[in-house]
């Protein structure tokens, strides 16, 4: 071990004197030294400026001194701040009241000598808590609270007061204006498919508003597009129950309950704060490749229809006049079995009058003249009378 110690100390002091060797010829950098070539003076290895008598090296100068002048100057020494501003500015000092130095203007003091700055801030600060700290919300709107980003209270309409921004923040909302989604947008094609097996293409309104704003606010991301997707999930599952023929016609109102009722079952199980005030169907018609073909059998069922409707209410009118006239006979009747002869009479007389009265006979019932008469066809051949002289 000793030996090792040995070699290392001997190791260090060569590696020393090899430096020392290499450093011999190298220029000091702040002015001639010692080791300059010329044997010219420089520097304390303490790093002093020379002398003012020492005469000055020939290497590299200070970059932060100014430059040297002619031999009757004094010597150089360290630039301050002050001469580097100096120096850029032409020995022009550069002024605070706006003057020909190019600074910025001075604000105005009081009659007092005072500063304006103390009241322009205590004014920024007051304008900045009366903005930020009272809220004034609508009939139709309410506020959320939030402390620091977290859920602090649900505000009402009318004047509220709270912490000033950024401590507390206020997100104002329209919570009973009834809002419509149409789906699809525009003129798209939705189709479904309806419980027999065909093709439909509907479109819909779903009218909704807000009935909790801390649940539409924080439980889920997007609530909007959230009741666009029920509504078409609620949509399909209700037309997959019925028939093309009933979806198209009769079983809308059916439909819309239907749809209604299963939105609001989904999203108060997502706890959306969302109530769905009605859904509307707008249009129910096949699809636009074979729209002609269904039009034609359409037309062809309301024939049928029109048809079984024109049977029924002419059986209707025979079934009414049939049972009013056997109404009449049991009223007839019954005066027949007070009064037989009398009755028979009267019937005779009646039948009789219903049947003459169409014909163009006059019959007279007495004794000793002609039974039948025909006086329309004597009228007519008879010569009118010549007037009177």
């Amino acid at each position: 071990m000793n030996d090792k110690g040995g070699w290392h100390r001997l190791g260090a002091r060569t590696f020393g004197a090899a430096i020392g060797l290499a450093m011999a010829g190298r220029k000091n950098p702040w002015g001639g030294g010692s080791n300059a070539p010329g044997g010219e003076p420089g520097p304390d290895p303490a790093g002093d400026p020379p002398a003012p008598d020492q005469p000055r090296g020939d290497g590299p100068r200070n970059p932060w001194l100014p430059p040297a002048g002619d031999g009757g100057e004094p010597p150089r020494r360290s630039a301050s701040i002050e001469d580097i501003f100096r120096a850029r500015t032409g020995g022009k000092r550069r002024s605070g009241s706006g003057g020909s130095g190019g600074g910025f203007p001075r604000i105005p003091q009081r009659p007092d000598g005072k500063s304006w700055l103390p009241l322009i801030a205590v004014g920024v600060a007051g304008l900045w808590l009366v903005f930020s700290s009272f809220h004034q919300l609508g009939p139709k709107e309410q506020g959320i609270v939030t402390t620091l980003g977290s859920y602090s209270r649900t505000i009402s309409p009318g004047i509220s007061l709270t912490l000033p921004w950024p401590l507390q923040n206020v997100s104002v909302t329209d919570v009973t204006s009834i809002r419509r989604d149409t789906i699809p947008e525009g003129e798209a094609e939705k189709l479904m498919l309806t419980g027999d097996q065909n093709l439909i293409d509907l479109s819909y309104l779903v009218r909704w508003n807000i009935k909790d704003l801390k649940l539409y606010t924080f439980q889920l991301a997007e609530p909007d597009e959230t009741v666009k997707e029920v509504a078409e999930a609620a949509m399909r599952a209700s037309v997959a129950e019925v028939s093309l023929t009933n979806a198209m016609g009769g079983a809308r109102a059916q439909i819309e309950q239907s749809v209604r009722q299963r939105m609001q079952s989904i999203l108060d199980a997502y706890r959306s704060g969302i109530l769905i005030q009605g859904v509307e169907i707008k249009k129910a018609d096949p699809p636009a490749q074979v729209v002609d073909a269904f039009k034609g059998v359409t037309a062809a069922q309301q024939d049928a229809q029109s048809a079984v409707n024109e049977a029924e209410a002419w059986a209707q009118q025979l079934t009414a006049r049939a049972q009013g006239e056997a109404a009449e006979f049991d009223k007839v009747y019954e005066q027949y079995k007070l009064a037989p002869e009398v009755t028979r009479q009267r019937m005779y007389y009646e039948t009789m009058e219903r049947v003459l009265s169409k014909t163009d006979k006059t019959i007279v019932e007495t004794e000793g003249v002609q039974t039948y008469l025909p006086l329309p066809e004597v009228k007519r051949t008879t010569p009118p009378a010549e007037p009177r002289p």
